[in-house]
Formats: structure tokens, sequence, C-alpha cells
């Protein structure tokens, strides 16, 4: 299984490319983490933000390969526990087809991005900044597959 993460936002501060990484190199071949970075719209003064949240929204769903299990980040979705999201992770791994998970820009996923999806997932009720969301993802999905495996890293 691949997961594919596709997150709005280029040229992320070191810290973020660094903590992403970490985990990110972590996760074993049956579930590779791969990330594909989305440009983002032009934000300024008078920006048209619905616009520009459209826009974005039709470069996600282009980048999603054909016949991937889509997962969306929205705060409206499912907060899952650490072995909640291990559940998922294995019913995922068995079932045979890729994961994308979409993480939109500073003002969230297009509604045609919020339709796209197979499950919607809130990380939590928090707001967190942007960026720091790739790093959270990265990390919870190797604890994830770390309870899969009875790996230490996880010590609950």
């Amino acid at each position: 299984m691949r997961i594919l993460l596709l997150a709005v936002g280029q040229k992320m501060p070191a810290w973020v490319e660094q903590g992403y990484k970490e985990y990110a190199h972590r996760m074993p071949a049956e579930a590779k983490l791969e990330l594909k970075e989305i440009s983002p719209g032009k934000r300024g003064k008078n920006a048209d933000i619905k616009r520009i949240v459209e826009e974005e929204g039709r470069r996600l769903k282009a980048a999603i390969p054909k016949s991937a299990h889509v997962v969306v980040l929205d705060v409206r979705g499912k907060s899952h526990s650490t072995e909640q999201l291990a559940e998922r992770m294995d019913g995922w791994m068995h079932s045979g087809q890729d994961i994308c998970l979409l993480v939109g820009g500073p003002e969230g996923l297009s509604d045609e991005c919020r339709s796209l999806a197979n499950e919607k997932w809130s990380l939590s009720s928090l707001t967190f900044p942007h960026p720091l969301v790739r790093v959270i993802l990265a990390e919870q999905l190797y604890r994830a597959w770390s309870v899969l495996r009875n790996h230490p890293y996880h010590r609950a």
C-alpha cells in the first residue's frame, strides 16, 4: 500500500521538512508514505479566497491517482484515537488500494475535494498551523503502524 499525502503548499520551513521526513522515512515499504506538494494560489491584499481555494481544489483533484481511497483532512471529519487509527490503517492495508490524504491550504479544502472523500478525518478540534499538519500526519501514521506491528515506539 502506498499512502500519498497531497498537501497544498510549497517551500515549507526547514523544521517542517525535517519533521515530516523523520517519520516518512520510518514508514516501511508495506505502508510507504509519499508527499506531493500542490502549488498554492497567490494570496494578497485583495485576493479572491473562494476562487483560490477552488483552484487549489482542482489541482488536488488532478493529482489523485485513479482508484485511490480518498481521505480528506477536515475539522468536521471523524476523530480517531491512536488505536482506532491503527484499525483504520489495518483496513487500508488489507484493501489493496492506495490511500490518498488531502490537505488543503490555509483556508481548507474546496467543496469539490470534500465531495471526493471516501472518508473524512479530523486530527483534532484544535487549530494547527497549516505546515504542522504534515508533521503530525506523518508521526501519527508511523505511530499507528507501530501499534499494528507491536513496535516499541508506541507506549500506551
